[in-house]
């Protein structure tokens, strides 16, 4: 089986109202523009090759927000959006698009957070996996697992501090 993994992402570190804009562009033009213009270059092949699967390595924050890297989740949002729209439109050419949705993972973009991360090797396992099972999405850790569990819970649940 094909299968284009899109891992490429950054995180500028962009406040949405007080961040440079350069930078909260940055944010949206690799992890959001990034991601359709490589699975518009690589669709095509796949679908002629006889389908296949496209993984999005999104994070929890495409769920949930904080501040201080407001551009970050707003792109992985946009990314997550984009990756359920492409799922719809690519199935019908044999093509599943999953999104996978992790936490903390130990890289370098995560080497100053605290908290549990996930190992890459790890990582690449349950991806492996979830592809192997026909997931869509898929949800590598308690951290994605808590805030997707937020979502039914609307705003208040995700974001008990507002009044």
């Amino acid at each position: 089986m094909t299968v284009l993994i899109n891992n490429a992402g950054i995180s500028t570190g962009g406040n949405l109202l007080t961040g440079d804009p350069d930078n909260i562009r940055r944010d949206m033009d690799t992890n959001f523009y990034g991601t359709l213009s490589v699975v518009r270059a690589f669709a095509p092949q796949i679908a002629a090759g006889g389908g296949g699967a496209i993984l999005n390595i999104l994070s929890a924050l495409s769920w949930f927000s904080f501040p201080d890297v407001g551009a970050y989740c707003a792109a992985k949002s946009a990314q997550w959006s984009l990756t359920n729209s492409l799922r719809v439109q690519l199935a019908d050419q044999g093509i599943r698009v999953a999104g996978l949705h992790v936490g903390g993972m130990d890289t370098d973009m995560s080497r100053d957070l605290d908290g549990p991360k996930t190992t890459p090797a790890d990582v690449a396992r349950l991806a492996a996996d979830g592809l192997a099972e026909g997931a869509y999405e898929i949800v590598v850790d308690d951290v994605s697992r808590q805030v997707l569990s937020g979502l039914s819970g609307g705003v208040a649940a995700l974001y008990p501090q507002l009044p």
